[in-house]
């Protein structure tokens, strides 16, 4: 429909259907745009970070597991021969050969102290005077020229490995 419009006429005018223009807020949809975008970048980044971790850790317990296995088996095969010649000992003492026992004893005993010794195993030195880190007092005696605090005897050897005390050496102390 057509119509004439003059001076006075009032012309009524519609929208048109549709998506109404762009507000002047524009600008601030970009940044908003910006923002969220940034946002599932980092999230995507931290994602990543965690389980490059996880994997990381899971890595390095397998890693763990796989090195005490092996020292274990190191220690294993070390001791296997010393077994051998506890077998042998006893074999002997079945046939009653005393001195072959003792003396296949005391290999085992050397052996064994050596394989130990090769893993860093060190005896704690028990003469001069008492150290509580390194001694357990059993008893505390009186002897005649003897210092107080010294070591008399020893009851029980005692070892480290390394700075560790594994034992503690177990002492008479002259009192």
């Amino acid at each position: 429909m057509t119509h004439e419009i003059g001076e006075h006429d009032v012309v009524e005018t519609q929208e048109p259907a549709g998506p109404a223009p762009a507000p002047t807020d524009a600008p601030e949809n970009d940044a908003l745009a910006r923002v969220i975008a940034e946002r599932d970048e980092y999230l995507a980044l931290a994602q990543r970070v965690q389980a490059d971790f996880d994997n990381y850790r899971k890595r390095a317990a397998r890693e763990q597991e796989r090195l005490v296995a092996h020292a274990h088996e190191r220690i294993v095969r070390e001791l296997l021969p010393i077994l051998d010649d506890l077998e042998r000992a006893l074999e002997a003492a079945e046939r009653h050969e005393e001195a072959q026992l003792v003396e296949g004893v005391r290999l085992v005993e050397q052996a064994l102290r050596k394989v130990l010794e090769k893993e860093g195993l060190v005896e704690i030195e028990a003469d001069g005077p008492f150290d509580p880190h390194v001694h357990e007092a059993m008893l505390a005696e009186e002897r005649d020229g003897t210092e107080p605090g010294a070591v008399l005897e020893v009851v029980q050897r005692g070892y480290r490995l390394g700075d560790k005390v594994i034992r503690p050496a177990r002492v008479i102390v002259s009192s």
